[in-house]
C-alpha cells in the first residue's frame, strides 16, 4: 500500500495567503512603532530644549495662617535670568498665594532659594507653576 500524504509538498505552491498576511503585518507593526518612538523623543527633546530654566520643590513649610516658606532649586544656563511662579493652595484647593521669585543670579547653572508666600487664608501645600527666561 502506497502512504497518502496530508500535506503539500514544501516550498512547490509558495507561502500561503496567511503567512504572507503576517509578513505584512509585522513589517507594518515595525515601521509604526518606529514612528512612534520617533515622535516621542522629537517631542520630548523639543519640550527640553525650549526650558531655559527648570527647577523643583525641595521643600514647603507652613509658617503660619498666612504665610508659606517654599525652597526650590532652580537649574539654568549660566547667563540665563528669568522668574519662577510658586503658588500655594488651601484644604479645598482654592489658591490662597502666589509670587513670582526672580532668578537674577549669572555666572551659576544651580541655585538653592528659600521664597515666602504670603497667603488669604491657611494653606496646606506649595507647588511651583512655572519657570520662564527673559
Amino acid at each position: 500500500m502506497s502512504a497518502v500524504r496530508e500535506q503539500l509538498p514544501e516550498g512547490r505552491y509558495g507561502r500561503s495567503a496567511d503567512e504572507r498576511a503576517d509578513r505584512r503585518l509585522k513589517i507594518l507593526g515595525a515601521v509604526l512603532g518606529t514612528g512612534f518612538l520617533a515622535m516621542v523623543a522629537w517631542f520630548g527633546y523639543d519640550h527640553i530644549a525650549e526650558q531655559k530654566i527648570s527647577a523643583e520643590v525641595i521643600k514647603f513649610d507652613v509658617a503660619s495662617d498666612s504665610e508659606v516658606q517654599i525652597h526650590l532649586e532652580i537649574r539654568k544656563g549660566e547667563d540665563t535670568t528669568g522668574t519662577c511662579t510658586v503658588r500655594s493652595r488651601a484644604r479645598d484647593g482654592a489658591e490662597v498665594g502666589r509670587v513670582d521669585v526672580p532668578v537674577e543670579r549669572t555666572g551659576t547653572t544651580r541655585i538653592d532659594e528659600v521664597a515666602t508666600i504670603r497667603t488669604t487664608a491657611k494653606a496646606t501645600s506649595a507647588e511651583l507653576v512655572q519657570c520662564a527666561a527673559r
